[in-house]
């Protein structure tokens, strides 16, 4: 039987996966791991920054991720759900929580800026 070469979430998806995984993962190790360049794996997470989905922080040469959970997903067939709701059909509700807690606790530090 062949397997399909399709899948049911975008690339976007499982970059916003990986990075909920692992904040810290280097473009390399998102690119691998999604099966595409780095490139695109840069303009994925351009786009995901632009739209407000995720922020982007510098530390040296490194990024950290902070997820908006609660950011709505683009399309009007699923702009009901929650990014947060997305990342819950992959992730477990614990680790989703911790992306909610992290995504709180970077408001609040660069609120008070």
């Amino acid at each position: 039987m062949k397997v399909p070469d399709w899948t049911f979430l975008s690339n976007y998806a499982h970059v916003l996966v990986c990075l909920a995984e692992n904040p810290e993962a280097r473009l390399r190790d998102v690119a691998e791991r999604v099966g595409i360049t780095e490139r695109s794996a840069q303009r994925l997470i351009t786009h995901l920054d632009e739209a407000g989905i995720l922020t982007r922080v510098k530390h040296g040469r490194r990024n950290s991720y902070f997820i908006d959970t609660t950011a709505h997903l683009r399309h009007p067939i699923e702009q009901d759900c929650t990014v947060g709701e997305l990342l819950g059909l992959v992730l477990s509700p614990a680790r989703v929580r911790k992306l909610e807690a992290n995504k709180a606790a970077f408001d609040e530090q660069h609120s008070s800026q």
